[in-house]
């Protein structure tokens, strides 16, 4: 049940959804995997927005800035009172990540339809439309970017030695283990698997059923506890591009209340090609190697960059 969540106003379910399909002050977002999907059928109202394309920056490698995102937004008719809905394929991977790109950016209300496209289409069977809603412009206001939400590799070079952090690897286990670089449709651009030292492998889908909602609040303190990631402990989550470290970091952030938790978007693709940088293989985290003299200064000088 949703009212059981530390913070269930950020989660609607499709019901909810529905109802207010008509209503000009809920805007449909939908943010896919697989970025052709909102052109076959989306959900009637819904705006379209693709990941790579309009969230990322496209020069350097980096979330939207304000201004780009304030022009999308605009450009799309979306004022800052509006309450924005998002959901997308892969129980929400990248509804997750524009989730957590908008709370950077102070949105207000902002929240996740619960089991995304998955329980809406196959589960529901509920219509899509293919026609794109006309809105008129509007001005959208972003707030400087809260950058506590983020983790830098320097933050991580630090926290991983922290008995104070717990650091959540949320990708597959054969990604953890370094058998695999990237999951399957998304370019490997890092130059080592394994996973940072220290890290617990939860991945991202332990949080979520059969239908792609995710699971009870009880249910999931026991997925994280089952690790030792408890409030008490600052979290960063990570994946390879961020996306799925969004979805873990929406669960332990506003689903269970923890009340710090960060997002290394960087994730595997930064790390896994960072030189000096410490790295881990092998399915059990508690064995880890002892960092070499020349990786010892490594990660020093690489704490005192970004």
């Amino acid at each position: 049940m949703i009212s059981v969540y530390a913070h269930p106003e950020v989660l609607v379910e499709t019901d909810w959804v529905a109802a207010r399909l008509i209503d000009p002050r809920v805007r449909l977002v939908e943010v896919d995997v697989d970025t052709v999907q909102y052109d076959k059928g989306h959900l009637p109202g819904a705006i379209g927005l693709h990941w790579e394309r309009q969230l990322n920056d496209q020069l350097c490698r980096d979330i939207i800035g304000q201004h780009d995102l304030e022009a999308l937004l605009s450009a799309h008719g979306i004022g800052n009172q509006d309450t924005l809905v998002l959901y997308g394929d892969h129980d929400n991977w990248f509804a997750a990540f524009a989730f957590w790109i908008l709370k950077i950016y102070g949105h207000a209300d902002v929240r996740l339809m619960n089991g995304g496209r998955k329980k809406w289409v196959f589960w529901e069977g509920r219509a899509l439309t293919t026609d794109r809603p006309a809105h008129p412009p509007a001005t959208y206001h972003a707030k400087p970017a809260d950058q506590s939400l983020r983790a830098f590799r320097k933050q991580v070079l630090r926290a991983y030695a922290d008995a104070g952090y717990a650091i959540v690897d949320v990708r597959s286990h054969e990604e953890f283990a370094g058998e695999m670089l990237a999951p399957p449709g998304l370019a490997g651009a890092a130059q080592r698997g394994g996973h940072i030292p220290g890290a617990r492998n939860v991945p991202w889908d332990e949080a979520v059923q059969e239908d792609g909602t995710f699971k009870a609040a009880e249910d999931l303190g026991k997925v994280y506890r089952a690790e030792g990631i408890t409030r008490g402990r600052r979290v960063v989550t990570y994946c390879y591009i961020g996306e799925r470290s969004a979805h873990t970091w929406f669960v332990l952030r506003y689903l269970l209340g923890f009340p710090s938790v960060r997002n290394y978007d960087g994730s595997w693709a930064e790390w896994g090609s960072l030189i000096g940088a410490p790295i881990a293989r092998g399915a059990d985290s508690s064995l880890q190697p002892t960092p070499t003299g020349n990786q010892q200064a490594s990660i020093l000088h690489l704490s005192r960059r970004r």
